[in-house]
């Protein structure tokens, strides 16, 4: 297990992997003419970190002490991060400006490759685009001297619009964001990372899973090896609830998120379901938050052995504990002792 780098996301907003093998720097984003660029110039390039200038050149000098390890560019994600990527994919005078630009920031920093977060194709001319822009992407980032991964969304709805057998020939893995399943955005709490699926999910939201993700990736003829499934380090608060499937009246936290970090909260007791493989805490303030622990984290780690998995990524390294009970060090721990 492990034998290739396992990726994940780390500050200006970033997050590590369970290798530490490999960085990604995220949330950089796209004009809409297709030219890629640091969302955060300063914090990225410019900023004094580790007697360099900025986060990215930090990240690359680490590579004299540990020469295995990947720093990976990532361009994308969430609501605005995502805005123009389906304009310029549909663009091929767009999609040539997005990786000639890449590529250039690749050179100036001295990355070893790009991560498409596009959140997310959303019908099938978009999936289309998706993979001509993969495609396009890869030519001027030949492997193996560069890595090119993409983020994408565990929702069946989601992956339904883009051909993955075929976008897996221009990528080294996917990283399968499997959280965010329930929040703020359905009607009654969910655990937003559960493993597996419940026997009767109560919505549209509990039917969605590491499990089920990973399987329909794989039933889409995507190898098992380019899968890493991804684990949140932070928690989702429902307020006023104290277990799943019930009505809630808001969200604790900043955006009703915990940090990890923070979790369980203060008095609260934790508990973990076994049967779905997923992580909780109720109080009287912030209600039912869900979360993964390590415990749960040991449980993903022997679920990506069992199906030969790439490995797992962490969003994001900000948010984990240190010691006995960091998710990054319980899933690096389980993975190599298998």
């Amino acid at each position: 297990m492990c034998s290739m780098p396992l990726l994940g996301i780390l500050p200006t907003q970033y997050d590590d992997t369970c290798s530490g093998s490999s960085l990604t720097s995220p949330m950089n984003r796209v004009k809409e003419d297709g030219e890629v660029y640091l969302s955060d110039e300063w914090a990225d390039s410019q900023m004094p970190v580790d007697g360099t200038e900025g986060c990215l050149r930090a990240f690359t000098q680490l590579k004299r002490q540990y020469p295995q390890m990947k720093v990976i560019l990532s361009v994308g994600g969430g609501g605005k991060g995502s805005e123009n990527f389906a304009k310029v994919a549909r663009s091929p005078p767009a999609v040539e400006i997005f990786i000639r630009s890449a590529r250039a920031l690749v050179d100036q920093f001295e990355l070893d490759g790009i991560d498409v977060d596009w959140e997310h194709p959303s019908d099938t001319q978009q999936g289309l685009d998706y993979i001509y822009l993969l495609a396009q992407l890869r030519t001027v980032l030949p492997a193996p001297q560069y890595v090119l991964t993409s983020a994408l969304p565990a929702g069946e709805w989601a992956l339904k619009h883009i051909n993955l057998a075929v976008a897996q020939q221009y990528v080294d893995v996917f990283m399968v964001m499997c959280y965010d399943f329930s929040g703020p955005w359905v009607d009654r709490t969910g655990h937003q990372a559960q493993l597996y699926t419940p026997t009767k999910p109560h919505n549209d939201a509990a039917s969605t899973s590491c499990q089920s993700a990973v399987l329909y990736f794989m039933s889409q003829g995507v190898h098992a090896k380019k899968l890493l499934l991804g684990v949140p380090a932070y928690g989702r608060s429902f307020v006023g609830a104290e277990h799943v499937d019930q009505p809630y009246s808001a969200s604790g936290g900043e955006d009703g998120v915990f940090d990890y970090s923070e979790l369980p909260r203060p008095g609260a007791k934790e508990v973990v379901d076994d049967t779905v493989g997923a992580a909780y805490c109720v109080s009287s303030d912030d209600g039912f938050v869900s979360y993964d622990n390590t415990r749960t984290v040991e449980q993903k780690a022997k679920f990506v052995t069992s199906l030969g998995l790439g490995g797992l990524f962490y969003w994001h390294i900000a948010g984990d504990k240190r010691g006995a009970d960091s998710l990054l060090e319980t899933g690096y721990n389980t993975l190599h002792e298998l």
